[in-house]
């Protein structure tokens, strides 16, 4: 069975509905990162049985020497798929280079790009808007695309209402992109 390890940052939801999906039966999750202290997705992954480790980015004195800790940390569990949900830092040609990653964005790549993807594609006039799963490389959120799914707008949406439905998409995107990744014959 296949491996992977997740990273996140905050309350862990999309990376609790991907063990709840996929660990044990398409592939299993050995392991998942954040790096903050407390994030809720600890306790989230724990309580299904996945290991949590936390390694901070404080403290560090350059993007790149956090990168190559995170990297011997991963490469430690020796998964075939790292998956980046919800993991709220800027990765360098340290771990871009050393490891195979995949991304869940909250708009339709290239739109968008950045922390604040959500606002901005609530504020623009797209009348279809969405969410993208795209292999991490050395340029933020411009990788090649897995896989996007999106919706159309609500003449009366407002934020609330825009948040949840890429939230819904998330919940379904990103289990269905990680076993197109994992089953591709070049994998």
């Amino acid at each position: 069975m296949k491996k992977i390890v997740i990273l996140f940052s905050g309350d862990g939801f999309n990376a609790q509905n991907i063990v709840k999906k996929m660990h044990n039966k398409k592939c299993e999750v050995v392991c998942g990162i954040s790096n903050k202290r407390d994030a809720k997705g600890h306790i989230k992954l724990q309580e299904l049985g996945v290991k949590t480790e936390v390694l901070e980015h404080v403290g560090y004195d350059s993007r790149e020497s956090f990168d190559e800790e995170l990297v011997k940390l991963i490469k430690n569990y020796e998964p075939d798929l790292v998956v980046l949900s919800g993991f709220m830092r800027i990765l360098t040609e340290v771990f871009t280079s050393n490891i195979k990653a995949i991304n869940l964005h909250p708009s339709l790549l290239p739109k968008y790009k950045g922390a604040k993807a959500i606002e901005q594609s609530y504020l623009s006039q797209d009348a279809e808007c969405g969410v993208s799963v795209h292999h991490v490389n050395g340029e933020l959120d411009a990788g090649e695309i897995i896989l996007q799914k999106s919706f159309l707008r609500c003449e009366d949406e407002t934020m609330e209402s825009f948040t949840k439905k890429i939230k819904e998409l998330e919940f379904s995107i990103m289990p269905e992109a990680i076993e197109k990744v994992l089953d591709a014959k070049s994998f």
